[in-house]
């Protein structure tokens, strides 16, 4: 599992216990986080292998998995569970989403100097093997760089009139266009069942 997905070990330990959850429900993780504060919360993003996820998925998905966590109880304290959809400027965290973005603008970090710089911004060019290839400016001029997918700490697409323009085309295209619903499923996990109260 790549560090895009999940960076730390307990991260990645929860990305074992969901994964097949949101699997079996026909969707993919695209990132876990578990974020402290003063009651943690683990975010999760997912999506259709196709693309296209709306709030009732979102729904399904926490229901599922908030099923899956209080069997294997990984998360000592109690904590927020939100499910939500990757969004217009999504996070890049698996290799063939930099030839799915192929075209578009994004911005890439990693964790380690090359050329003296961790930040790359430029157009994708898909992949070849493991590396990720972008078109960057240099000195004055347009050349594609490679970077190991392993590099990577860190990487997204940035906003443009293009990247909408293609979200609206696919999420109509998915018949998932409602600008009623909203992205986010919030899920509290230590609050009383109204039904005991």
């Amino acid at each position: 599992m790549s560090d895009l997905i999940a960076k730390t070990a307990i991260d990645r330990r929860l990305a074992e216990i969901v994964t097949p959850a949101i699997e079996g429900l026909g969707f993919e993780l695209v990132r876990i986080r578990l974020m402290g504060g003063k009651t943690a919360t683990l975010q999760i993003m997912a999506d259709r292998p196709e693309g296209g996820i709306d709030v009732d998925d979102c729904a399904a998905i926490s229901t599922a998995v908030s099923a899956v966590l209080d069997v294997e109880d990984p998360i000592e304290e109690n904590y927020n569970l939100e499910v939500s959809s990757p969004g217009i400027d999504r996070p890049l965290t698996r290799l063939k989403d930099f030839d799915a973005w192929q075209d578009y603008e994004a911005k890439l970090e990693t964790s380690e100097q090359i050329d003296g710089r961790k930040r790359f911004k430029g157009v994708l060019r898909g992949t070849e093997n493991n590396d990720v290839l972008i078109e960057i400016e240099n000195d004055g001029e347009m050349v594609v760089i490679g970077l190991d997918f392993d590099w990577l700490s860190d990487a997204k697409l940035v906003l443009t009139d293009d990247l909408i323009t293609e979200m609206l085309r696919q999420r109509k295209a998915a018949g998932i266009i409602d600008e009623d619903k909203f992205d986010t499923i919030e899920t509290e996990t230590d609050s009383p069942d109204p039904e005991e109260a």
